[in-house]
């Protein structure tokens, strides 16, 4: 590397340039993440992915940024807000005729929006440079690659890891996504700037409807709702059925509930504002969408992971827990039979709750603590 190019200069740079491109923060930080690495195999040893067989898949490739991509030797890790505006999240929630879709899911898909400014950041630095140090290439990730984000983050100081294994930052709360830039360039890294502020608090564990943090900064997926609701592809274990409520599409509680997130800051981004009224769309509305409708209405968006199949179970349930409706009834037996067996239990277990006009519902759930 020649010696005339003025490294904390370009990183300087580059902050300018993320924030002129729509990110709030922008850090850079080594790729030594050996500790993380560790509590990575504990977490998995004991389970916790569920059936998230992706994070076994790469060997130590998502803990050791140069495997994964050859001559990384700083990591460019940046935010950008999330949150809408004026969308009535704790009314949506508290109102179990609705149905309550994940903030981060409402707008476009954040993948393609991040890594194409990523990709921008990544020309800006090359066009910086002189001809002869252009000797390796620069490689963007969100969210899509075996990449340690959180720690990533962590380590270049956009915040700290909390209770919840979310990034909470005390000027942003924690509603961001995150994005990286691996890049060759020995750039100055920076420190974090925030220890962990979290103290004593555990709102975020007690507010969690299924338990799914058996302990501080610990997150059981098998039981988290975003799981259970996403990635969960098969039928949704009867004993997290009540407690999901209208929650269709993700869980936001633990971030509700936090304390730092009075300071977040609403998106600036227009791609991630609500679309087809999804932030207060009626559960039976969504559920009789035709798969043509569904396919239609969620182009472009991060609902599509859980497919049709899915979004009908999901709104099964969230139904089975809305007051008795002979509409609502009617709408389910309507359903069952043009649906897969695997939406068909859920149907039958939503029917059998409508049919219980005076239960009490189970809206929380509290395991034994392992030992």
């Amino acid at each position: 590397m020649p010696h005339s190019v003025d490294f904390q200069q370009l990183a300087d740079d580059i902050k300018l340039w993320g924030r002129e491109l729509g990110f709030q923060q922008v850090g850079i930080t080594d790729t030594h993440l050996q500790e993380s690495e560790a509590r990575l195999k504990q977490w998995l040893e004991r389970g916790y992915h569920g059936t998230m067989n992706w994070f076994t898949a790469h060997g130590d490739k998502r803990s050791r940024p140069p495997e994964l991509h050859p001559g990384t030797i700083r990591v460019i890790s940046v935010r950008m807000d999330y949150l809408p505006a004026d969308t009535d999240q704790i009314k949506i929630l508290k109102d179990p005729t609705k149905a309550y879709i994940s903030r981060y899911a409402l707008g476009r898909d954040y993948h393609k929006l991040i890594r194409k400014r990523l990709a921008t950041l990544a020309k800006k630095i090359e066009a910086a440079l002189p001809p002869e140090m252009m000797e390796g290439q620069q490689r963007p990730f969100v969210d899509s690659a075996p990449v340690m984000e959180k720690p990533l983050a962590d380590k270049a100081g956009l915040g700290w890891t909390g209770k919840h294994t979310l990034i909470l930052n005390s000027e942003a709360g924690s509603w961001f996504f995150l994005g990286e830039l691996f890049t060759y360039l020995p750039l100055p890294v920076d420190r974090s700037e925030q220890p962990n502020q979290c103290g004593t608090c555990s709102a975020c564990l007690q507010v969690c409807p299924t338990d799914a943090f058996p302990e501080p900064y610990t997150l059981d997926a098998r039981r988290c709702i975003s799981y259970l609701t996403i990635e969960q592809k098969g039928p949704i274990p009867e004993e997290f059925r009540e407690p999901m409520g209208n929650r269709v599409f993700g869980c936001d509680d633990c971030q509700a509930v936090c304390p730092w997130n009075r300071y977040a800051q609403h998106t600036r981004e227009r791609d991630f504002s609500p679309r087809h009224d999804l932030d207060r769309q009626d559960l039976l509305t969504l559920f009789q969408w035709t798969e043509e409708e569904f396919l239609t209405r969620t182009e472009g968006s991060a609902i599509r992971r859980t497919g049709y199949e899915g979004w009908l179970r999901n709104l099964a349930v969230g139904l089975g827990n809305a007051p008795s409706d002979p509409d609502i009834i009617a709408a389910l037996e309507a359903r069952r039979p043009l649906a897969s067996p695997m939406v068909q239990e859920h149907i039958d277990w939503a029917l059998q709750q409508q049919a219980r006009p005076n239960r009490r519902r189970k809206r929380k759930i509290r395991r034994k603590r392992e030992s």
